[in-house]
């Protein structure tokens, strides 16, 4: 995999797409077990939500106790700036506006919305190590495989782009501190996935000032609602929560892990929030699964791979494992 072309046309690859697989094998959205993401299938409890949030714009001092609770929950050095913004992929369709148009480098197989974006800029994208890329997106941990880099295997030069959208698992191998030793260093994350509450539409990006201030115009103001502002600060602050969670996500991956293995399948790599797989035909499980409207995620470049989110409650664990039996 080198060089490719990544048009505004580029099909994009996801999980989700219950409303296609139940048109496929029947039954309604209810009916679906949804595996097919990395979304925490026991999210943050909702907060009390004040009658302002919906009524009213978004409130300054709102934006910045969340950007407080998000320097103290990530140890946010105070050189470094934070933007909220709705949802990370509203700062990954604005990043490469970041850089001088040229080659960026985005390592293979990971999350396909970076290629796109980049590629629908007009930067050529490309799979294979440079040592001097212009632009470079690293996923941390990356999705599918869980991989983790490490602060010397980084890029030296050009803009540098570091999703931790599912770092909350693993918060000590953050990568923030590049951006205070690194120029042009930007770190993503995402609130959807750990805290479980994609639709809230909640992400953070990390980096220096001079980087912070044109993304920011592009997003424009009011770029995250009332209610996000309140329910991001409340999850944020909750730091009990998070380890709670942290502890609980690793006891159900290896349940998870130990699952699959009894069906044949071999445990590849992934995070605590979601699991790869190989087995002899992906699809083919895919299939079976769907036909007990238990949807999961096939990839188009393996006919191997196959990647489970996490059950939520015990029904939906006993469930699974009645399919795999």
């Amino acid at each position: 995999m080198s060089e490719q072309n990544y048009g505004s046309a580029h099909p994009r690859d996801h999980g989700g797409g219950i409303d296609s697989a139940a048109g496929r094998w029947g039954g309604t959205r209810a009916d679906w077990l949804d595996l097919s993401t990395g979304i925490n299938p026991q999210p943050y409890p909702m907060p009390p939500l004040p009658a302002d949030a919906w009524t009213a714009l978004p409130d300054s001092r709102a934006e910045r106790a969340l950007v407080e609770a998000a320097r103290a929950f990530w140890e946010v050095p105070e050189g470094l700036d934070i933007l909220p913004c709705p949802g990370a992929s509203a700062a990954i369709a604005r990043l490469p506006a970041l850089g001088t148009l040229g080659r960026v480098w985005i390592p293979q197989p990971t999350y396909n919305e970076h290629a796109a974006s980049f590629g629908a800029a007009g930067w050529s994208v490309s799979a294979e190590a440079d040592p001097a890329p212009d632009a470079s997106v690293l996923v941390h941990p990356n999705n599918p495989d869980g991989r983790l880099w490490t602060g010397d295997a980084l890029p030296s030069s050009g803009l540098l782009v570091i999703d931790e959208s599912f770092c909350d698992v693993c918060p000590e191998r953050t990568l923030i501190s590049v951006a205070t030793e690194r120029p042009g260093t930007l770190i993503l994350k995402s609130f959807g996935k750990f805290w479980g509450l994609a639709g809230v539409r909640l992400g953070f990006v990390i980096a220096a000032p001079d980087l912070i201030a044109p993304l920011r115009d592009m997003i424009g103001p009011w770029a995250v609602s009332g209610p996000a502002l309140t329910i991001g600060t409340e999850a944020l602050r909750d730091v009990t929560w998070a380890e709670a969670t942290r502890a609980r996500l690793e006891r159900d991956a290896t349940r998870l892990d130990a699952l699959l293995e009894r069906a044949g399948a071999r445990t590849v790599g992934g995070t605590p929030l979601f699991r790869l797989y190989d087995t002899a035909d992906a699809r083919a499980m895919q299939d079976r699964l769907a036909a007990a409207r238990i949807w999961t995620r096939i990839f188009p470049y393996s006919d191997r791979w196959l990647r489970l989110g996490l059950p939520g409650g015990e029904p939906d664990w006993q469930r699974l494992e009645a399919v795999l039996a």
